[in-house]
């Protein structure tokens, strides 16, 4: 194996345990602010090393351009929707009272 071989294998691991770590905060935790954050902050970091490793072993193809395409559309989509399933958590009370330090839709919803 060369060294690229080794690095994209890493990566890809790494990859798959951050994936991996993000599936199990989804099951584990409480309640949706907190599963939001296990599906979206380790979910993407695990995506992209997935796609930066295949890229590296996959790298006089041409669909390179397609896991580039996945990562950009991944980390422009990602926040968005973290963003809005937290305010309409937030405004059905999904959450666990004391969890917020500091409320700044407290005084839009009343």
């Amino acid at each position: 194996m060369t060294a690229l071989e080794w690095i994209s294998a890493v990566l890809i691991v790494l990859g798959a345990f951050l994936a991996f770590t993000a599936a199990l905060g989804i099951l584990r935790f409480p309640d949706t602010l907190t599963r939001m954050h296990a599906a979206t902050k380790p979910q993407v970091v695990g995506l992209i090393l997935i796609l930066l490793g295949a890229g590296i072993e996959l790298r006089d193809d041409a669909n390179v351009w397609m896991l580039g395409l996945t990562a950009l559309f991944t980390i422009l989509t990602a926040p968005v929707i973290a963003h809005l399933l937290g305010r309409t958590a937030y405004r059905e009370q999904r959450h666990r009272d004391g969890i917020l330090r500091i409320n700044e839709l407290g005084d839009e919803l009343d």
